[in-house]
């Protein structure tokens, strides 16, 4: 008979845990509208069993990961609930750098000076000469050692001081931006202007919190290469009616005669964190001036019913170009900016804008169930529309939107940043990669090709910090596990050509080291620097670490934009914790932590709308 009690007790108390679970508030702050896609999924209830399968690939640490998982539940609560070991953490930690350190080693050795490293072929690549309609490559390759610049603060992050010095002085030594490339403003923005700032700003760290970076008789040489290459990209603002920057500059030249005079919305609205930072270094506001004028002239061309903006505009007529709004490829960090762009200088005028932004984008955009964690209906997801009308304007999503989660975590929307990831994840176990387009309706790959993208990852990161929930270490652990396993080549990691296929092209972009590496590192690092020194971080749009300090809260002008003084209001540091810090915002409760941060019917939702199941 005590059997039996004990029995019936713990049976009692779990239908009672499941009762208060239920009742757990949702953490989003209600800006979601009930919307539904256009094309049903199926109901949870209605879904069948999980996979059997775990994904692409079985694990080679599976003895330890087995160790972590509950005893009884589903296929999902017994594979990713539960605490994670740390011995395996450690050893994921190491692998991530492994794979930081060969992609690199193999750069330095076949590729350097050249931009790029072909790890097929073993040897480096740089702008096509031969052919200058080549904006695939020559958007990004300006012959300035892309892929070394892109990697310094990585190394930083990783502890390795005496590559990161030496890694310095080549750049200072060997680096110049008095080319005749024609580049994308945008792309040597985020990853060169960037990368020099953050090392910079690394270097002149009084605390040095990485360990000892500083570099021997450094005279500022990294800020006046990005001064010198920042002048050089300023022609693309001139003689433009809008003040909307044109999309490329000749590093010599300016501007070229026959230039294009359309720019997308990302592009041409992303660079006010790197041109704010230059001109508070500097205390010269013409960079954040101009950048600052590109972000008011996009804003000042949303839609008045909507609220929306396109993702192609012409920059002489202010007509919209290309009507789509997403938050994908064309349009992702103009939204990333608003917030990290206030976050960093204090701007209020930056957080109204990414709030009446976000506020458009949940009216608009968002498609599913209110809420992420209850209810019926389809799984939340946002989808591409029409920015006049907000009418579905087709049926992808691309890789680049998965950044998206991790904005929210900012901001404090962890729940719905929990449902959103959660779909990116699923497509990434089903193919081991993602697709640079997906079908959403098709459940398929309409552009196949994944270039080593770190968005996923980033968002894996972010959400781990704010949640603690080993959920994000399993997640992290087969992302790794399909890099190695997919992309891993004679001598770095390849682009996946077709992530069915699994066949691969002779390309690593430097983001892989800049971004990739570095997310996958810092989810298994608990005990990282950035994470553990009491300084406080933001990562660019290219992953760059930025120490968020009160030196770049404060300007030496007034003159934002002329005739706009007294609106460029500062915010108070208390309400800038508010935003930032994520022991204030909306947390997972604590209750929660080793429980899945979606209930298993709903993953089990997601998992068959993506065809895992």
């Amino acid at each position: 008979m005590q059997w039996r009690s004990l029995v019936l007790g713990l049976l009692l108390l779990r239908l009672g845990l499941q009762a208060l679970l239920a009742l757990l508030p949702a953490l989003a702050p209600g800006l979601c509208l009930r919307r539904r896609f256009p094309f049903p999924f199926p109901p949870p209830a209605a879904l069948g069993p999980p996979a059997a399968a775990a994904g692409p690939g079985s694990s080679h640490w599976g003895s330890l990961r087995r160790g972590g998982g509950a005893a009884g539940g589903d296929e999902y609560e017994r594979r990713y609930s539960g605490a994670f070991p740390p011995q395996l953490r450690a050893r994921l930690r190491d692998a991530a750098r492994r794979m930081f350190v060969f992609g690199y080693d193999s750069y330095m050795r076949h590729a350097f000076p050249r931009d790029e490293l072909d790890p097929l072929h073993c040897r480096g690549r740089g702008p096509d000469r031969h052919d200058p309609s080549n904006l695939n490559i020559n958007d990004v390759l300006g012959n300035y050692s892309l892929t070394l610049i892109d990697a310094l603060d990585t190394l930083a992050v990783m502890g390795n001081s005496s590559e990161f010095q030496k890694a310095v002085k080549l750049v200072i030594d060997t680096v110049s931006f008095d080319k005749d490339s024609t580049v994308q403003v945008f792309e040597a923005t985020i990853r060169v202007l960037g990368s020099l700032l953050s090392a910079h700003i690394i270097i002149t760290d009084t605390k040095q919190p990485f360990g000892d970076m500083t570099i021997k008789d450094y005279d500022n040489e990294l800020l006046h290469m990005a001064h010198d290459l920042a002048v050089r990209l300023l022609p693309a603002f001139e003689n433009t009616k809008t003040g909307i920057p044109y999309p490329r500059v000749n590093l010599k030249k300016g501007v070229p005669p026959d230039s294009n005079n359309e720019t997308c919305t990302a592009g041409a609205g992303s660079l006010l964190v790197e041109f704010g930072i230059l001109s508070r270094l500097l205390g010269d506001s013409t960079f954040e001036w101009v950048a600052r004028r590109a972000v008011k002239a996009l804003w000042s061309l949303r839609n008045n019913n909507t609220g929306l903006l396109g993702n192609v505009v012409n920059i002489q007529t202010g007509h919209w170009v290309g009507k789509q709004s997403g938050l994908g490829a064309g349009s992702d960090s103009f939204y990333e900016y608003l917030l990290k762009s206030y976050i960093l200088f204090g701007e209020k005028e930056d957080l109204e804008m990414f709030n009446d932004a976000y506020r458009s984008i949940q009216n608009h955009l968002r498609r599913g169930r209110e809420a992420c964690n209850e209810g019926e209906g389809d799984p939340p997801l946002y989808v591409n529309v029409n920015m006049f009308t907000g009418q579905l304007m087709n049926t992808w999503i691309d890789s680049l939107q998965a950044f998206f989660p991790g904005l929210q975590v900012l901001i404090g929307d962890v729940e719905d940043a929990i449902c959103l990831h959660a779909f990116y994840y699923a497509i990434w176990k089903r193919y081991g990669a993602l697709p640079e387009r997906y079908n959403w309706q098709l459940q398929a790959p309409d552009v196949p090709f994944y270039p080593l993208r770190p968005e996923l990852v980033e968002s894996t990161y972010l959400l781990y910090q704010a949640t603690k929930n080993p959920f994000y270490l399993h997640v992290g652990m087969d992302i790794l596990q399909s890099l190695e396993k997919y992309t891993k080549a004679k001598c770095g990691y390849a682009t996946l050509h077709h992530v069915v296929e699994k066949t691969k092209e002779d390309r690593m972009e430097s983001f892989f080291l800049s971004e990739t590496c570095k997310y996958l590192y810092l989810l298994f690092d608990e005990e990282n620097p950035l994470h553990k020194s009491g300084n406080k971080y933001m990562f660019t749009t290219e992953g760059h670490i930025v120490s968020v300090d009160e030196r770049f809260r404060n300007s030496l002008w007034q003159d934002i934009l002329p005739g706009e003084e007294d609106s460029a209001e500062k915010m108070k540091p208390n309400e800038f914790k508010a935003v930032n810090f994520s022991s204030n915002c909306n947390r997972v409760p604590d209750e929660r932590r080793y429980l899945l941060p979606l209930k298993s019917n709903y993953m089990r939702q997601i998992d068959r709308m993506v065809g895992l199941i």
